[in-house]
């Protein structure tokens, strides 16, 4: 996300509903736009920074805080375009970070959903082994799930699969029953309206092209230099504050090298196509079904996933997008190309990985191939029973050596404004179903590095 003026923010108010209008919508934004200075801006308007921003305000009621977003709705992105599962932590290294952040997020999101009336479903999942050299891989699973403190594993035979999963089949599966479904863009809308009610202000339609240390204090103000930071749109409007956060996403890396920070670790984009279930097959899968992963391979595999709004995606594979934000096939954009290609890193993995990533192109373009894959699991399924879907863009960082980055990353920057600012250059998968716990650990960040 690289992704106003005299400004007066409200706090925002109850009124803000789905089903607000457009031109209220629009009149909302344009009150918050008069007030021009706040203590923190929070940049990119996605889970992760709207959780964090939830978190801090909710922390610091006495501070003004912005949330700057570069489209016209909040949650466009991966926010808005992803498979929608509620993880529950079984695949990460014991004592991991993102161990202990999804299985603590995996339950605050259970929680808050309650709280706040969001429909889910803990419909379940199943990891199902079908060949003989998957079982000794499932079984490491199971062991990693177990030390992760994940809820209700177990491991099960071929007939408790069928029993689960009727049209499934399998030699043996891990059973995980804590594993839900959400809409994780309504859940984002959620946090975003109550960091409004509590007071805090959301711009739409700033993208943010400019962050740097003021000359001169704020036009038509006493604040003096309170508030050193100037933010610059890509549309010459300004906003000031004390300190900055960026939750960038897609744009995480273009955004800290505003201020001064390394190009690395680079964001590289990768497209996944999913297939959808026609509605007259949808009784062919109740649950989630996830294959064993290879570890081979650097993404997680096809697999089936019920939705919230009754629609069963297959899927995805994963190809390099030539767009940043482009969720078709033809989506081009030469910088984004250019930066990818220009990048040792992409090169590198590009090389490691090449028969797997022609295969993932091949499925991508001819639908027989990706029904192919899912026949292993449901063997009655057919290309007549598929449709293409939606797809999404998964903001993958990568270091030099063609390495994904499977941890956080923060960075500041140089100078005076290096103190000031701190970029969330990497918030690896499952950020959704963790943001309540990101939001947490970005906020203690925050609170330590600017010492509110």
């Amino acid at each position: 996300m690289i992704r106003c003026g005299s400004r007066k923010a409200i706090s925002a108010t109850s009124l803000l509903t789905r089903s607000e209008s457009k031109s209220a919508q629009s009149l909302l934004n344009t009150i918050r736009r008069n007030r021009s200075s706040y203590d923190v801006a929070v940049v990119g308007g996605g889970i992760v920074g709207l959780a964090t921003a939830r978190e801090l305000i909710l922390r610091h009621p006495s501070l003004s805080f912005v949330v700057l977003e570069k489209e016209k709705e909040l949650a466009v992105h991966q926010s808005g375009h992803n498979s929608g599962v509620i993880h529950s932590g079984i695949y990460y290294t014991p004592g991991s970070l993102k161990a202990r952040l999804c299985v603590r997020g995996a339950t605050l999101a259970y929680q808050y959903c309650e709280t706040k009336g969001i429909p889910y479903q803990r419909c379940g999942k199943l990891i199902v082994a079908v060949e003989q050299e998957e079982i000794p891989r499932l079984k490491a699973l199971y062991e990693r799930g177990l030390q992760n403190n994940v809820r209700d594993l177990r491991m099960i035979d071929a007939k408790e699969i069928r029993e689960r999963e009727p049209y499934c089949r399998g030699l043996m599966a891990l059973d995980s029953p804590y594993t839900g479904i959400v809409d994780w863009r309504l859940v984002a809308h959620t946090y975003g309206k109550e960091f409004q009610e509590v007071g805090g202000a959301v711009v739409m339609e700033f993208e943010v092209a400019d962050i740097r240390m003021a000359s001169e204090s704020p036009e038509g103000t006493a604040d003096g230099m309170k508030y050193p930071i100037s933010i610059k749109s890509s549309k010459e409007e300004e906003v000031r504050c004390r300190y900055v956060l960026t939750c960038g996403g897609l744009y995480s890396d273009r955004l800290s090298q505003i201020s001064g920070c390394s190009s690395e670790p680079r964001i590289v984009p990768f497209r996944g196509d999913y297939l959808v279930l026609k509605p007259e097959k949808h009784y062919l899968v109740k649950g989630n079904i996830y294959p064993v992963p290879d570890p081979r391979f650097p993404f997680l595999g096809v697999h089936f996933t019920p939705r919230m709004d009754g629609s069963v995606w297959l899927g995805p594979n994963a190809v390099l997008a030539f767009k940043r934000e482009g969720y078709r096939l033809y989506d081009f954009n030469m910088r984004d190309f250019g930066d990818a290609l220009s990048f040792r890193g992409l090169r590198k993995l590009v090389f490691r990985n090449l028969v797997y990533g022609v295969g993932e192109m091949y499925r991508g373009i001819f639908i027989s191939a990706q029904v192919k894959l899912l026949q292993r699991y449901i063997p009655e399924l057919s290309i007549n029973d598929v449709l293409r879907g939606p797809a999404g863009v998964r903001a993958q960082a990568l270091d030099r050596d063609g390495n994904l980055v499977d941890d956080f990353v923060f960075d500041g920057g140089v100078g005076a404004i290096g103190s000031r600012v701190l970029h969330v250059r990497n918030a690896p998968s499952p950020a959704a179903t963790s943001s309540l716990a990101i939001g947490e650990m970005i906020a203690d960040e925050v609170e330590s590095r600017f010492q509110l």
